[in-house]
C-alpha cells in the first residue's frame, strides 16, 4: 500500500468518525406528524413512520400501530385533540420499528394485540414493547359499542401481518401489505413475493366490505388503488422472474426496478437476492 493512499484512506476514514459523531450528538429531528379526518370519529396520523389509525369511541381511544419510540409524545398530542380520552388498546399490524416503536410506553395503560408470528419475531429479535395478547387467525375489540377486527390472512410483507378493519366505516389498515412507497419484501422475517398476491385476494374476496384503505405508508386510498397496488406488485414479481430464469443478474434485476418502476436502487437492495432465490425454485 503506497504512503499516498494511506493518508487518503486515513483522512477519509477521519472524515467518516467525524460525520458519525456529529450525527449522534446532533441526530435529525422526526419528520412532523399531521393529524388528518378518514371517517367519522377515525382519524390517520401520517408522517415518519407507519401510519397510525386513531377510532375515538366514548371509553377510549384503540390505536392501529404506534410508529417510533421518539413519535409517542407527539401521537399522544395528536390524540388528545380530538379527545380526552385515554389510550385504551393497540392493535400491531407486524413488528417493525417503525409501527411498534411506541409499545413500549403504552403497555403500561394499554393493551396490545397482535399477530403470534409478528410477536415471536419480536422476541427473536429482542424488541421492546412486545405485546402481551397474540392470536393465530383474528381477533375482535369492541369499545365504546364500537369494534375493530384484526386478521391474518397469511404471508407477504412478513410471516405476522394483519390487517384491520373497521366495519362500522367500511375502512381498512392494511399495514406495509400497500404503501405508496417501495414494498419491502422482509425475508429475514419470512416474507413471501409468491404470496403476498394471494394474501391480498383473500383480503379482496372475504367478506370484509371496505370503500377506504390507510396504507402502511402514505396517503389514505380508495379500494380501487389496493386493487392497482396489487396488480402493480404482480406486474414487478413477474419481471423479476422472468429476467431470473433468463439468467440475469441481481444487478439487472435492480435496474429494471429502477428503470421501469421508479423506484430507488437503495430501496429495493435488501430484498432482490431473495426474492430472485424465491421466484427461481
Amino acid at each position: 500500500m503506497s504512503r499516498t493512499f494511506l493518508v487518503r484512506l486515513i483522512a477519509v476514514g477521519l472524515l467518516s468518525l467525524g460525520s458519525w459523531v456529529a450525527y449522534t450528538q446532533n441526530p435529525p429531528a422526526p419528520a412532523q406528524l399531521t393529524l388528518e379526518k378518514v371517517k367519522d370519529d377515525l382519524y390517520v396520523i401520517v408522517g415518519d413512520g407507519g401510519n397510525v389509525a386513531v377510532y375515538v369511541t366514548s371509553e377510549g381511544v384503540i390505536l392501529v400501530d404506534d410508529k417510533f419510540e421518539r413519535n409517542h409524545t407527539d401521537i399522544l398530542a395528536k390524540v388528545k385533540s380530538v379527545t380526552d380520552k385515554p389510550v385504551k388498546y393497540v392493535l400491531n399490524t407486524h413488528q417493525h420499528g417503525d409501527h411498534t416503536g411506541g409499545n413500549e410506553k403504552l403497555l403500561p395503560t394499554a393493551e396490545i394485540l397482535i399477530h403470534r408470528n409478528a410477536r415471536a419475531n419480536m422476541v427473536s429479535a429482542k424488541m421492546p414493547g412486545v405485546p402481551r395478547i397474540a392470536f393465530a387467525d383474528e381477533a375482535e375489540v369492541v369499545l365504546g359499542g364500537k369494534a375493530v377486527r384484526s386478521r391474518h390472512f397469511g404471508r407477504g410483507h412478513t410471516n405476522g401481518d394483519a390487517f384491520v378493519y373497521f366495519p362500522a366505516l367500511k375502512v381498512l389498515h392494511t399495514g406495509d401489505m400497500s404503501t405508496s412507497t417501495p414494498p419491502f419484501i422482509d425475508y429475514s422475517n419470512g416474507a413471501s413475493a409468491i404470496e403476498w398476491t394471494k394474501t391480498l385476494d383473500k383480503v379482496l374476496q372475504s367478506d370484509w366490505d371496505f370503500d377506504t384503505v390507510i396504507p402502511g405508508h402514505g396517503p389514505v386510498w380508495k379500494k380501487e388503488d389496493l386493487l392497482k397496488y396489487r396488480q402493480r406488485f404482480e406486474a414487478m414479481r413477474d419481471r423479476v422472474s422472468s429476467l431470473t430464469r433468463s439468467g440475469k443478474t441481481k444487478e439487472d434485476v435492480s435496474q429494471m426496478l429502477t428503470s421501469e418502476f421508479g423506484w430507488a436502487a437503495a430501496s429495493v437492495a435488501r430484498w432482490v437476492e431473495p426474492i430472485m432465490a424465491e421466484l427461481k425454485r
